[in-house]
């Protein structure tokens, strides 16, 4: 399948060059910097076994033969999603830290020129914010002062937290963060929601979503991202994952287009090892069930079908040879795919059994996707 998220993930590697550098005055000064009021921790690592930042290239598309699909070619792209959901998370680390070493330890005012696009940045920090009808102890915004008049405000950041126990949402345009070096990224906006005293059953959970981000033209690549939204809960050392991607212009073996990759996936980090299952329902499809976004939709049975389409008067053998490795699930290791359907060895069976808890998002929310600031 060719590159579905290299013009997806240029926005979201961009802004890890962000460095938050102020050179300016608080409005309030005289006050002694007490303690640090910025969260320590907002997000959550995924096992390597279930998250790859590694290239994706090939197309699964075109012909079949009696070749076997393999398996890394399959869920490397699903790899890939989590990584970027997991950067998502990790870039909003990287920005709270940058701002940390200026003692951010009440409300106040800053205005600093970035060094990164060199533009005025204001930055706000408030007591006791409302977003989206919750309280939180305090809330940061950092908006590009030239753009403030714009529509979007010139909004560039937004976080609101409470500190004990860390529970907060933030909020990133890219855009007007670093005009410079993601003068590309348009109107792409995420959002990280996170809990380090999770009531879901885990020790600490976050949900990433992203909207927005700019489409390729389909003649050049019709598999680029379009939104994603994903769930990552940590219970000890195993990690569960569920989520979708969208791809509007994506298509397979046949002209049908528009196509989420949802999945559900678990990782257990001491012992490096990871399995997964992956649905390819339209991204028009209106559905919550597992049974229909990852049954009926599982990516076996919708290459099946895409292939009969395309290829009437292939053998049904010749297909089931082809596609041995989409049976779900896929068994992984630090190393890539072990294998598909079924499990190497007993060592897969926790994770097996949790992830017939799963089930991604319904596929048209996520294709529908807002994210707003304040």
């Amino acid at each position: 399948m060719k590159n579905l998220v290299a013009k997806s993930v240029k926005p979201l590697a961009a802004v890890f060059l962000l460095t938050v550098v102020f050179m300016a005055c608080e409005t309030n000064p005289g006050v002694e910097p007490q303690n640090d009021i910025l969260p320590a921790k907002f997000g959550v690592d995924v096992p390597s076994a279930i998250s790859n930042q590694g290239a994706i290239s090939g197309r699964v598309a075109g012909r079949v033969s009696e070749d076997i699909l393999q398996g890394n070619d399959i869920y490397q792209h699903l790899e890939t999603f989590i990584w970027i959901g997991e950067s998502a998370a990790q870039v909003v680390e990287d920005i709270i830290n940058g701002i940390r070493q200026h003692n951010i330890d009440r409300a106040l005012t800053l205005t600093y020129e970035s060094d990164d696009d060199g533009r005025t940045k204001n930055l706000v920090v408030v007591e006791s914010p409302e977003y989206e009808g919750v309280v939180y102890e305090y809330g940061l915004t950092i908006t590009d002062a030239d753009s403030e008049g714009n529509q979007d405000g010139g909004y560039a950041m937004q976080i609101f937290w409470n500190r004990n126990p860390i529970k907060g949402v933030a909020i990133i345009k890219p855009f007007n963060l670093d005009r410079l070096h993601d003068a590309d990224a348009g109107e792409a906006l995420f959002k990280i929601e996170y809990d380090s005293d999770s009531d879901l059953g885990y020790d600490a959970h976050m949900i990433v979503s992203i909207a927005n981000l700019t489409l390729d033209e389909p003649t050049v690549d019709p598999y680029s991202m379009r939104t994603l939204k994903m769930f990552v809960g940590k219970a000890g050392d195993v990690v569960d994952v569920y989520g979708n991607s969208n791809h509007p212009n994506a298509q397979f073996f046949t002209t049908d287009t528009g196509f989420n990759w949802a999945f559900v996936a678990a990782g257990d980090d001491t012992n490096g090892l990871g399995i997964a299952e992956v649905g390819l329902p339209p991204s028009t499809l209106d559905a919550t069930s597992r049974e229909v976004i990852l049954g009926t939709y599982s990516m076996k049975n919708v290459f099946t079908e895409q292939i009969h389409a395309a290829f009437p008067g292939i053998s049904q053998d010749m297909i089931d040879l082809y596609l041995m490795n989409t049976a779900a699930p896929g068994y992984f290791t630090n190393e890539g795919f072990v294998a598909g359907g079924t499990p190497p060895s007993g060592l897969w069976s926790d994770l097996e059994l949790r992830i017939q808890d799963l089930v991604p998002y319904n596929p048209v929310e996520v294709t529908n996707l807002h994210i707003r600031f304040q």
